[in-house]
Order: C-alpha cells, then structure tokens, then sequence
C-alpha cells in the first residue's frame, strides 16, 4: 500500500527537502519565500513540492516570515456592482504581488465594519483595505493602524486619519451632471442615495456619513445654488438602502402632483429601481424622466433608453488602492496618499430637455 506522504499524511518541508535532495532549512527558505538560494536548487525544491503536492502551513509560516500573506478588505455592499468591479482590481493586484484577499461585507453598518476589522486582525492579516461606512466613526480604524498594519481607504477618504487614502472625484461629476440638467430647463432635479438619516429626511450634507455621497450632494447642491434654484435640500431623498425602500421612495416621488422632471441616482442599483418603477407606472424616460446614475453598470447600456451615466473609474479605484497598499507592506515609509481619480460622464439617451 503506497504511505507516500501526498497520500498518508499532509507533506511537510521535510519530505520536500528528501525529495529535493537538500537540506530541510534550505528546503524551508524557498517555500517561505525568504533568504537566498541558487536558482538551481529553487526550481529542484519547486519540482519536489509541486510533485508531494505540498501545501503550506500558513500559521507555521506567519511565524516564521511574520507575515500571513493575507489581506484583509471590507466594503459596504458586495452586491453592488461598484465594489465587486472594485474587489476585481484589488485581486488581481493581490495575487500578483503574492497575497490572498479575505473579504467581509459589512452591510454599510459601522457596528459590523468595527466586528470586521477586530476578526481581520485576530486572523494576522498584514494590511487592510477598508471603504468606510461611516466617516464620524473611526476610532476602530486608528486603533488598526496602531496596530502596525498598513491601512488603504477605498472610495471614502477621512479627514482626520492620515492613511493611503483613494476616492473618485464625485463633486466635480455631480457638479457637471447637475449642470446639464438645469441648462436642459430643469428645475425638479431629484437626488436619491442609499444613504439615511435619524428621521429618514435630509437637511445638510453633515447628515451624510458616506464622503464619496456627502461630496456628490455638496456638488448637486452648489450648483443648484449658482442657478437660482433655492431650496433644493427638499430633493434629496435618502434610505434607498434597498430595492424595496427605493421603490416606495421612488413610487412616492413620482405620484407626487411636484414630481421631479429628473432623477440623479447615487449608484447604479437605485437607478436601476427607478427605471423599474417608470416603467410600472407608465412614464416614459425621458420624455417625462430624465435619468443620470453614478457607476457604468453593464445594465445601463442595454436598457431601452440606454442610460446616462457617471463613469467612475473603479477598476483603477481598487487596482490602486491594493498597489499602494503592497508598496507599504514592502517598507514604503513616505507620507500618506491621497490619490482622486477623474470620472467622466457617458451621454447616452435617457436625458432630454424638461417637459412642458
């Protein structure tokens, strides 16, 4: 009966270095990626290990190297095609540079985030990449950093943490769009975010928890204010957090005898809701909705009307975050970044001049 190691037991360095012909501390040192060896004797311990099927003791080796080779992420919604495209660009980067990502969704709860973080660095991971849910609430985050991890903000930034810090330019997009908007005649400009509040009613954007959000409303906001156009608080509606609430909130909006001429959604699952309920109800985008969403999600460009769109650079959002983060776990000791990625807008047909 064959009591190969592969089969009778998991492989150990030991065997490798039997098989391999060297001794088990050489053996070690090209497993673990440390010290120096001949390329002669590296490709003999890789064939050696590669025919055992050894697979590494990870603790054993964290211990040794002090390093679990993992990173940690957490971002607010995995089902959002915006984090998922961003988790894309930071894998890819990860595995490159030789690390496994471990992911946790935190539901944008800042409670789950805080649970998040406490397991990722019981788990020894070496860095974290982190899209906070709220930006008044990071004393877990500081408390991370001291912990000597590297620590990247991904889409939302803090004013007050000097860390690797990510984002998109989301006033400028909101700004331009909103101008668009208004130079077509319209006046009912709605903004609907995912984004809440104590009493499900927006005031001021210091009510906005999420920066990348908060920075849109300011844009929306400002530029409305240049126009003329006062009171505008009054359109931004908030607790879109799911498809549910925006239906209602969206349905609500639309059988109003004020209903907006044009909707900006925060992201492209609210825009989606809202081109659903135009639809149930009758309305025709865009003679009697014009419709702009933030992020280029696959559904946008082959609705009937395509849709208007603010093309974030998100790939590039979570591919630079995680490069930047590898550079500080390779002894990167230089000031923290603050790196802003330009969007642009994508005029498709779901725009249109304000109705009558």
């Amino acid at each position: 009966m064959d009591q190969s190691p592969s089969r009778s037991s998991a492989t150990t360095v030991a065997d490798v270095a039997r098989k391999a012909g060297v001794s088990k501390a050489t053996a070690a040192r090209v497993l673990g990626g440390y010290g120096t060896v001949s390329d002669r004797v590296r490709d003999a311990v890789t064939v050696a290990a590669r025919a055992l099927n050894y697979q590494p003791n990870e603790l054993a080796r964290s211990m040794t190297t002090g390093r679990s080779g993992t990173i940690g992420v957490v971002v607010g919604d995995i089902e959002n095609p915006f984090f998922s495209l961003a988790m894309r660009g930071i894998t890819d980067v990860a595995r490159e540079a030789g690390f496994t990502v471990i992911l946790i969704n935190s539901g944008e709860d800042a409670d789950a985030e805080k649970a998040a973080i406490r397991t990722l660095l019981a788990k020894r991971v070496d860095g974290l990449i982190v899209s906070p849910a709220k930006e008044s609430d990071i004393d877990h985050l500081r408390e991370a950093t001291r912990s000597g991890r590297p620590l990247v903000l991904l889409d939302r930034g803090s004013e007050t943490l000097d860390v690797d810090t990510v984002i998109a330019d989301d006033r400028h997009a909101a700004e331009d769009i909103t101008r668009r908007l208004i130079a077509l005649g319209h006046s009912r400009i709605a903004y609907l975010t995912a984004c809440d509040t104590a009493d499900h009613r927006f005031h001021t954007p210091a009510d906005i928890n999420t920066g990348s959000v908060r920075r849109r409303i300011e844009g929306f906001l400002c530029i409305c204010r240049k126009a003329g156009l006062e009171g505008m608080e009054e359109w931004v509606h908030v607790g879109a957090i799911t498809p549910d609430h925006t239906h209602r909130i969206v349905t609500a909006m639309l059988k109003s005898p004020q209903r907006p001429t044009a909707i900006i959604a925060s992201d492209s699952v609210i825009g989606l809701e809202v081109f659903k309920v135009c639809r149930e109800l009758g309305l025709a985008i865009p003679d009697d909705l014009s419709l702009v969403s933030f992020h280029d999600a696959d559904w946008t460009s082959v609705t009937t009307p395509p849709v208007t769109v603010v093309r974030q650079p998100v790939y590039r959002l979570g591919e630079t975050a995680a490069k930047l983060l590898v550079e500080r776990l390779n002894g990167d000791g230089t000031e923290a970044n603050r790196i802003v990625l330009q969007t642009e807008v994508i005029e498709r047909a779901s725009v249109a001049g304000a109705p009558a």
